[in-house]
């Protein structure tokens, strides 16, 4: 019998490629191929008797070639536990070209695959084997929060079902109240009980060890069932024993009540990318050939005019056409305070317009709005695991089984001593029931999930869950200076105009002269003469002289702008002085008479003293790292407080002060990590090699791809709010760590020698889990740092 796989592979330049690809693969035992270079795919025939087929992406990695990896997520019904969570990343694990990583906190399992060895078929087919139902993760919450309620309503029901069956049984445990139902009524109730409430955990137990593995269901199942059965068989021979109809039913229902808390706790964890989703309006005001009509905002293309009244939400990304408004973006960026938007300017999909009309030209819809980029690395963040959790999944994989052995020894043992098979058989009952990995499943990814929603709220997007637990670690932070410490684009900074000239004639002329210059200083002029409601002069006759200045005429008079050189002039006074500081002087001259200079440079964001203030309150060391020169740096660095500086850097010079910081950190002895703070594509080589990447989001895509952190609302301020909330959800993690291990750590020796009745053990074993999540929970008190931007 054979088999024939289709594989796609990267990195081919030429047929002499496939060709070379063709021969790596042909020498694997049992496998004939044949390599297409114009599809870029290798048809592999595999032999009954043949390589493993993981050894086909080797061959091809060994040829110099990559067989490029696609990703799925699957949402994942079933999972009780840590363990369950652990079996299906085993279970996918073992196909070929897969890497899966099983969240159980949010019930998702994030798939990287090859295609032509996996498909997402195949991958749902190996968790449903495993005794899961899985689904490709759908992009409609509103489906998700369904499924959700759904699940809460079942739970309901048998919570109500346990209580009417479980009261009676708890009112005949007390005597003074003189109502005792008789054994039969007892084993009916029970029956009921144990049939209606014990059914999901008979499923996920018979689940969990056909897929050869054992879960949480397997310990609730068997120790309930022990209870019933020997209660039931005292019962129907008329044995004179005492029963344990009450310790049966009530676990089961303190446990369903548990598992209600928990998933009521659990959603709300999950509620971030919800929140996010629900931004986006359904309808949307287009403009067709008869006027507005409303459409579903889904059907929206790019190029699509739609309005967008006051109050109303943005449906999609685009460039206002006509009208002006402040627009509050608080969802997306974290800032508070709406900000104004005008003709040509662009706004994000899931923003709410202010008191104006805006016409707005789609130019982005889907997938490719910032709204569902933010969304989809939330979620992706969420997702995934961090460090801690992988130490947690070994853990909780011989968990079970460990506990499964304790309780045995607990009947054995505990009979033999004391030679009462009964107590023995509660004290066993109580081990299996106590005993909860539930808690150790959740203790770090709820923390993970409410830490990036939180993050999301605040406007800092976290690419993994790695990146959220590493960044409060950052001890050396390198920030790059334009465009990170400075606005990124250059702006007036002084006024210096000759002795009996205003200020106001001096900024007209220059920007009457630099009228038409597409040039960046020319644009600062021009800005700095309409924020002071300066009218420009009217020139004639303008002519720019490439690299130096320009010149013109005003009302029969020569007028001139550029440098000292053009304008063949000496800077003297404050203007010399400003020049030395690293700012960039524009002399304006009108009929050989020097009126004035006008400092330019790239402006300082207001709050970057206030945010290195707060770094260096952290414990964190700011460094700059610019290709500027050192007197333009010195005069950034001196204005922002900033002492360590490396000028004159190339792009890959910055990475090479990552490798410097990291060694530094090293031979001091230190833990810390290196971040690095960038926006351009020159940043983006130490963005990925820094330990933490962290890019301005209005950086360049490349930069945006690259890093680990994204802060929206490009402010510094935001850094020191990432690290804060780094360091609050690592603590949170370590919390719930030490609640877990301490409540199994000492329960699991308390119920083994008969301090713990089961009942007890139950209602301990539910409220676990629901501590841990709480406690995540309380993470939603995080708030971001208000500084008051320094102007």
């Amino acid at each position: 019998m054979s088999e024939t796989l289709s594989v796609p592979i990267e990195g081919m330049t030429c047929a002499a490629c496939a060709t070379r690809v063709e021969k790596v693969l042909n020498r694997l035992p049992g496998v004939t191929a044949r390599v297409n270079f114009a599809s870029a795919r290798a048809s592999v025939n595999l032999a009954a008797q043949h390589a493993p087929v993981t050894d086909i992406v080797g061959a091809i990695e060994k040829a110099g070639f990559t067989a490029p990896k696609e990703h799925a997520s699957l949402a994942i019904e079933g999972m009780t536990c840590a363990a369950c969570a652990t079996r299906v990343t085993k279970v996918l694990d073992r196909l070929p070209g897969v890497a899966a990583s099983v969240n159980f906190a949010a019930n998702k399992a994030e798939v990287d695959f090859t295609p032509g060895l996996a498909t997402p078929e195949a991958l749902i087919a190996a968790i449903r084997q495993a005794g899961f139902s899985a689904t490709l993760a759908s992009a409609d919450d509103s489906a998700r929060e369904e499924r959700r309620a759904k699940a809460r309503r079942k739970l309901w029901i048998e919570l109500a079902i346990g209580v009417a069956t479980t009261l009676p049984l708890l009112v005949g445990m007390i005597p003074a109240l003189g109502v005792m139902p008789s054994r039969w009524l007892s084993l009916l109730l029970a029956t009921i009980a144990q049939g209606v409430l014990g059914l999901k955990f008979y499923c996920g137990a018979w689940a969990a060890l056909r897929g050869g593995g054992a879960n949480m269901d397997v310990l609730v199942a068997l120790g309930t069932t022990i209870a019933w059965f020997a209660s039931a068989v005292v019962t129907v021979f008329g044995l004179d024993a005492p029963v344990w109809f009450e310790s049966g039913a009530t676990v089961l229902t303190l446990v369903t009540a548990g598992r209600l808390m928990e998933a009521s706790a659990r959603d709300q964890a999950a509620s971030g990318v919800a929140r996010l989703a629900r931004l986006q309006p359904a309808t949307a005001h287009v403009e067709t050939g008869r006027g507005v009509q409303d459409r579903p905002a889904t059907s929206l293309t790019v190029g699509d005019v739609f309005v967008v009244r006051p109050g109303e939400a943005f449906p999609t990304d685009g460039d206002i056409i006509s009208g002006e408004s402040g627009v509050d973006e608080s969802m997306l960026t974290g800032e508070s305070i709406p900000v104004m938007r005008a003709p040509g300017e662009p706004v994000r999909g899931g923003s709410v317009n202010g008191d104006g009309v805006l016409r707005v030209r789609a130019t982005a819809v889907g997938a490719n709005t910032a709204l569902a980029r933010i969304t989809r690395m939330v979620d992706q963040a969420e997702g995934s695991k961090a460090p801690i959790e992988r130490l947690v999944d070994r853990v909780a994989a011989i968990f079970v089984p460990t506990i499964l052995v304790i309780a045995a020894l607990t009947l054995g043992g505990g009979w033999a001593v004391t030679g009462s098979f009964q107590t023995a058989l509660v004290n066993a009952v109580a081990v299996l029931v106590i005993a909860c990995p539930c808690a150790l499943g959740l203790a770090t990814p709820t923390a993970i999930m409410v830490g990036a929603g939180r993050g999301a709220a605040a406007g800092l997007l976290f690419r993994s869950a790695e990146a959220l637990e590493r960044a409060g670690r950052i001890s050396v932070l390198l920030l790059d200076k334009t465009g990170t410490l400075t606005e990124g684009h250059p702006g007036v900074t002084g006024l210096y105009p000759a002795p009996g000239v205003d200020e106001a004639a001096l900024l007209a002329l220059a920007a009457g002269l630099e009228a038409d210059s597409a040039h960046p200083l020319a644009k600062a002029v021009r800005e700095a003469a309409e924020g002071r409601s300066v009218t420009p002069d009217a020139i004639s006759s303008g002519k720019a002289v490439a690299g130096h200045g320009v010149s013109g005429q005003i009302d029969g008079v020569t007028a001139r702008l550029g440098s000292a050189r053009f304008l063949d002039v000496k800077l003297e006074g404050a203007a010399a002085q400003a020049e030395s500081s690293g700012e960039t002087l524009i002399g304006v001259e009108r009929g050989g008479r020097l009126l004035g200079w006008i400092a330019v440079a790239d402006a300082i964001r207001p709050e970057a003293a206030s945010a290195i203030a707060l770094l260096r309150d952290l414990g964190v060391r700011p460094v700059m790292v610019t290709g500027d020169s050192p007197t333009a740096a010195r005069r950034v660095a001196e204005s922002v407080g900033l002492a360590d500086i490396a000028a004159g850097v190339l792009p890959e010079g910055k990475v090479a002060e990552v490798e410097k910081a990291r060694s530094e950190i090293e031979r001091a002895g230190g833990k810390g990590l290196v971040g690095m703070v960038g926006d351009g594509i020159n940043d983006a080589p130490a963005l990925a090699s820094a330990d933490i990447g962290v890019a301005m989001g209005a950086g360049t895509d490349v930069a945006l791809e690259t890093a680990a952190i994204v802060l929206m609302r490009s402010r510094l301020t935001a850094i020191a709010d990432a690290i804060t909330l780094s360091r609050a959800t690592s603590r949170k993690i370590r919390q719930n760590l030490f609640f877990a291990c301490i409540y199994n750590g000492l329960g699991v020796p308390l119920a083994a020698f008969g301090v713990l009745h089961p009942i007890v053990s139950g209602a301990t074993m539910a409220l676990s889990s629901v501590s841990v999540v709480g406690n995540a929970l309380l993470l939603n008190r995080w708030r971001p740092a208000r500084i008051t931007d320094a102007r």
